[in-house]
């Protein structure tokens, strides 16, 4: 019997600043099943996406916060050591969306994932 991978995305960051309101919108929560990929969304407004790092964060039931990677438009994305084979970090930048895929999952793979900006 396959075990279902429950996703769970929640909104991480909302803050104000002086010049207006900050939001990163993830995409709602899933379940998959080992061997199949998954692709999480983090849209981004009140700030431009091009000046700051997204990161990506996971947090598994019993662990401590775990961190994924970062990416910001224009360079390379940056990877924890744990997280380089199967997790990829993309953007597009006229939708102001970052994006995680997570290839071929295990069951280690449950989680909460949160995007941030820094």
């Amino acid at each position: 019997m396959q075990h279902l991978i429950a996703w769970s995305l929640f909104f991480i960051l909302t803050t104000y600043e002086a010049w207006g309101e900050i939001r990163l919108n993830q995409s709602p929560a899933e379940m998959k099943r080992p061997g199949e990929m998954v692709k999480m969304s983090c849209t981004v407004s009140g700030f431009d996406m091009s000046s700051y790092h997204i990161h990506w964060t996971r947090k598994r039931a019993g662990s401590s916060m775990e961190w994924i990677g970062r990416m910001r438009a224009g360079s390379n994305a940056e990877y924890s050591s744990t997280f380089q084979s199967r997790f990829v970090q993309s953007y597009h930048l006229p939708s102001s969306t970052a994006y995680l895929d997570v290839k071929r999952l295990t069951a280690e793979d449950s989680g909460v994932y949160f995007c941030a900006r820094t």
